[in-house]
């Protein structure tokens, strides 16, 4: 409601009813003077920053301590105290993937042996670093096999801290420290190195064909484009998940004449919403683990997925009031399909992205 003062017309402004009130009944229009001062719009702006403000905190509130409650008072009609399901997807979710997008930097790889896979930059700087060994000493044959493997795209190359510097001869030195070389056989391009065969595979080959012609001697660039091409694609694949989910609910419930594919809905929006704010509170702990170097920090990361299922349990029970034997076998019910369509529709995914390459 606005602190505009009240029109003497009785006119709408917006479709021209009379109107009985401060609104229209037809349209909903507030009739108020429609000048407004800059206090006016200040006012305005800061009653609205607030009333959303006091929604949305009351509706987290119910959404921790009482799960399930929410879902079930909006369904129910009761609805003007919360802030409505869909807004509060979008806001948190925003705030979510905005977070995780600035976090989950794809630029250090660390999957071989735990340590981080040499950048295009890094690898090009040992790459010269061995060289000029190699043009010192031109009967170094491991450092001949070293510049041989930098220099092979097929291969992932990481560097590790040598457990004895002053023993191991296949020490390479970068930035002036001493590291272990480790050169791994990249597997990925297994499958693309033999002849295709099928619509599929000659269709994979001719997209990988063009890969390589794209990124050449930098394939491992080429990976990290395709991977975060993926990530950012993960907003688009738990919103198509959403309908996925409450059709499991709808299926496993289909005995609840009284409960419509929307209600299912509607809870699965409010469980994707504290799913949202708990993994953002795990990104806090694990943060703060790290900053600081406190256990306790990595315990509470730890309880965030405890708390995580135990909130869709708890939600259920509360939302279709079942016995807790019945809401528990579909809780597990739902837990398994609802991976199996993440799994169906990251695989989808993942080729939907290949055949855009």
């Amino acid at each position: 409601m606005s602190h505009q003062p009240e029109r003497t017309d009785k006119n709408c402004l917006n479709c021209g009813a009379t109107v009985q009130g401060r609104y229209c009944h037809i349209c909903g229009q507030e009739n108020i003077v429609p000048k407004q001062s800059f206090l006016g719009l200040t006012k305005h702006f800061v009653y609205d920053i607030f009333h959303f403000d006091g929604k949305f905190f009351e509706t987290l509130r119910l959404l921790f301590f009482k799960p399930g409650t929410v879902s079930k008072e909006y369904v129910k009609g009761r609805r003007m105290r919360y802030l409505d399901h869909i807004r509060m997807y979008l806001f948190t979710s925003a705030i979510f993937f905005l977070v995780f997008f600035s976090i989950e930097s794809m630029e250090n790889v660390t999957d071989l042996d735990g340590h981080e896979v040499l950048s295009k930059a890094e690898r090009l700087d040992l790459a010269m670093e061995v060289s000029d060994k190699v043009a010192q000493n031109p009967g170094d044959t491991l450092a001949q096999l070293q510049m041989k493997l930098l220099m092979d795209s097929t291969y992932v190359i990481g560097l590790a801290p040598p457990r004895d510097t002053i023993t191991s001869h296949s020490l390479v030195h970068h930035d002036g420290m001493p590291y272990k070389m480790i050169a791994r056989k990249d597997t990925a391009l297994t499958p693309f190195r033999t002849e295709a065969k099928g619509w599929f595979a000659q269709t994979l080959q001719t997209k990988w064909n063009k890969f390589e012609e794209k990124y050449k001697d930098d394939l491992d660039e080429g990976y990290i484009d395709f991977l975060e091409g993926l990530l950012h694609k993960l907003p688009y694949l738990l919103f198509l998940s959403l309908p996925f989910f409450a059709g499991i609910l709808k299926l496993l419930n289909w005995r609840h004449k009284e409960t419509f594919f929307s209600d299912h809905a509607v809870f699965t929006l409010h469980h994707y919403i504290i799913s949202f704010i708990l993994i953002l509170f795990y990104f806090g702990f694990d943060a703060l683990k790290n900053t600081t170097g406190w256990r306790i920090f990595g315990t509470l990361g730890g309880l965030i997925f405890v708390l995580w299922p135990l909130y869709l349990l708890i939600g259920m029970k509360r939302f279709y009031g079942q016995p807790w034997r019945t809401t528990l076998g579909k809780f597990l019910l739902v837990n398994l399909l609802g991976l199996l369509t993440l799994g169906l529709l990251l695989l989808v995914f993942i080729l939907f992205s290949i055949i855009q390459l």
